[in-house]
């Protein structure tokens, strides 16, 4: 690994601003972050994303290229669900193993933005098509997630629920604000959308760094309860992604020729969802404990990606 990209990334502002959210609940800090604040940093960061994206997406056209890498991204985030499914279910209970499958399947928006971060201090650009893929794979995990708990929990009750699981997972927050701003972004005029260009670029690592210190607050404060699940979940959590990343990182040179683009589908494939798929499971599988796939994806995996995850995924599509 090229230490000299992972040294960089460890001392990207962003991520020390994390660091920090993580020091001030160990040392029992009063500082916090208001919770309506968060929420407005968290949808300015994905209409940020979204918007961008579909002025990209407007300049460079709908190719080829594009409609293989929605499908692609369609088939990673079936595929990811499945297996790891009957990988969880040997060590935990079908809610909990649904659950953590969904999570893995899906992905993680702040995940997508930290790695759009990494690649403008690389100064690689990425087609703006790939915040479709992320908004695309957010769903597909929750509905096979769901899909097989019906199938192996006889105890469920939620049979009827999968359309109302379905359509949650489509209309779901996250995925809406980056989906609407990404057709906002391909169908506004181009001078027009000049205006806002500050707005969208100029404020957008501020506050990536703020909301990044708000999630170091909520991982320090959620990992403690996690710790009841032993070696199995925080193995799975750390080895999990990092295959799957490694694993997309190689088979995405076999029909996609742009680096960025590589990059950014290995981080999507090696990120868990800690928004969309909690939302969906407290519907579709309420025995599900939330205090193990939350801390999971947003304890163990999220940190994994951006300090250790990122520079390996890179160097991986720098090299093949």
């Amino acid at each position: 690994m090229d230490f000299q990209i992972l040294i960089s990334n460890l001392t990207n502002p962003t991520l020390l601003f994390f660091a920090l959210g993580t020091f001030a609940v160990i040392v029992k800090s009063d500082l916090e972050i208001p919770e309506s604040i968060s929420k407005f940093i968290s949808l300015y960061l994905l209409f940020a994303i979204g918007f961008k994206g579909g002025q990209e997406l407007a300049h460079s056209g709908f190719t080829s290229e594009v409609f293989y890498s929605l499908l692609f991204g369609v088939v990673i985030a079936s595929i990811i669900p499945l297996y790891t499914f009957f990988v969880l279910k040997r060590k935990l209970s079908i809610s909990d193993a649904a659950a953590v499958a969904a999570a893995y399947g899906s992905v993680s928006a702040v995940t997508f933005v930290a790695a759009v971060s990494f690649l403008e201090v690389q100064k690689i650009a990425f087609g703006g098509h790939m915040v479709a893929v992320m908004a695309l794979m957010e769903s597909p995990a929750i509905i096979i997630g769901v899909m097989l708990l019906m199938k192996y929990d006889e105890e469920n009750s939620n049979k009827g629920k999968l359309t109302e699981t379905i359509k949650h997972a489509f209309t779901n927050g996250s995925v809406l604000m980056v989906l609407g701003s990404l057709i906002i972004g391909l169908i506004a005029d181009t001078k027009q959308a000049e205006g806002i260009k500050p707005f969208t670029t100029d404020i957008f690592k501020g506050f990536l760094a703020i909301f990044l210190l708000e999630m170091g607050m909520v991982t320090a404060k959620r990992f403690s309860v996690f710790k009841k699940y032993g070696w199995f979940a925080t193995t799975f959590a750390i080895v999990v992604p990092l295959i799957n990343g490694c694993a997309v990182a190689l088979l995405s040179g076999l029909f996609i020729h742009d680096i960025g683009n590589r990059f950014i589908f290995a981080i999507l494939a090696a990120s868990a969802s800690y928004i969309a798929v909690p939302a969906a499971m407290r519907l579709a599988a309420p025995k599900a404990d939330p205090g193990l796939y939350i801390p999971m994806a947003l304890g163990v995996t999220f940190p994994l990606n951006i300090t250790i995850g990122m520079p390996l995924y890179y160097l991986i599509v720098n090299s093949f």
